[in-house]
């Protein structure tokens, strides 16, 4: 009998089980089955309520979310849109909104373009497929035909680090421009005079032109200083001859990388030649990572509140959920310098401050 039993309460194996295959095995209608799973039991007897119960659990029957969440109207699911899992900056801003969604009782449904911007539509599409209540989106921002699925699904929208064009909808980010100015001001202030800015491809991406025009116009504004700007597209004997140039200049340089992808491309550059960070190149990145400490004397950056701009991107979303019905919003919040030995003043300053 104990066998019998234990095989009862198992579910058999076969195709997923749905309401009408409760409602069969309790016999009792799929109305009933309904009113019981969505806590109507007070409209229910005791007795059929427990024959519910059984025959659920005897099936191994669970209810769609997807359906369950239709039927309420919200799905409680938000959308998150990542130019690039690789990018450190997205992982952490991910583990942010994470964070905030599970602090809120949403769940997040993750899309990575792989750095593909023709994915962003296809990305909105599928999410909106799903029932998403809202999206986040940090994504390159150069396919229009994602403003236009974005505005079709009328849900909420708040952008993370890049802008959309034409897109209305709630924006947080680094402040681009003082941020480059943290590092700038850092470099100059050590003694390094002769910079290059580093970045991936700028064109169509709004936080990479902004602060390439934030370094452009700060060295621009300081006697003494020259600033070049070398665009990285992953071409490792192009970045290694724009080091050398920069080497070779003779005067005091140092290399701002625009983000951590870049950080390490320069990095493996300087590296291969056997220059070293702090003594051949002063050297900031914009993007504090686990690593940074570790590499060469340690790099200086400039640390986005990764963690914060996650938070914040959700709550905006949930203020709008909620009802919250003013003009778009922009938040920026600051970096903060994170000064290691890859910036402390070269030897040739130090010898003058000797003497």
């Amino acid at each position: 009998m104990p066998a019998k039993s234990q095989r009862a309460a198992t579910a058999p194996a076969g195709p997923r089980r749905t309401i009408s295959d409760v409602a069969q095995h309790a016999g009792v209608s799929k109305a009933t089955v309904s009113r019981f799973l969505n806590r109507r039991d007070e409209l229910l007897t005791p007795e059929i309520a427990r024959r519910v119960e059984s025959s659920i659990a005897a099936l191994g029957y669970s209810p769609s979310p997807m359906a369950q969440a239709l039927k309420r109207g919200r799905s409680r699911l938000i959308g998150l849109v990542v130019a690039d899992v690789a990018n450190p900056f997205s992982v952490a801003v991910l583990r942010g909104a994470e964070k905030a969604c599970q602090d809120a009782g949403y769940l997040l449904m993750l899309f990575n373009l792989g750095d593909e911007p023709r994915r962003e539509r296809e990305a909105i599409e599928a999410l909106v497929a799903y029932q998403v209540d809202g999206l986040i989106l940090n994504t390159l921002g150069r396919d229009e035909a994602a403003v236009a699925a974005a505005a079709r699904s009328g849900r909420p929208v708040v952008l993370v680090d890049r802008r959309h064009r034409d897109m209305q909808a709630d924006f947080v980010s680094l402040d681009n421009a003082g941020a480059v100015q943290l590092a700038v001001e850092h470099l100059i202030d050590a003694g390094w005079n002769d910079l290059l800015y580093v970045s991936e491809p700028v064109r169509g991406v709004s936080s990479r032109q902004e602060r390439e025009v934030a370094f452009r116009n700060l060295v621009a504004r300081r006697r003494g200083v020259r600033g070049g700007v070398h665009e990285s597209t992953g071409d490792e004997a192009d970045l290694r001859a724009a080091v050398q140039a920069l080497h070779k200049a003779g005067r005091r340089p140092a290399i701002l990388a625009a983000n951590a992808v870049v950080t390490l491309r320069v990095a493996a550059a300087v590296a291969a030649q056997g220059w070293q960070f702090g003594h051949d190149f002063g050297f900031v990145g914009v993007d504090e990572t686990e690593w940074a400490p570790l590499v060469g004397p340690g790099l200086t950056t400039v640390a986005q509140p990764t963690d914060a701009l996650g938070r914040l991107a959700t709550a905006c979303l949930l203020e709008r959920l909620q009802g919250l019905a003013v003009p778009p919003r922009q938040i920026l919040l600051p970096g903060q310098l994170v000064a290691r030995a890859s910036s402390a003043a070269p030897a040739s300053v130090v010898s003058t401050m000797k003497s």
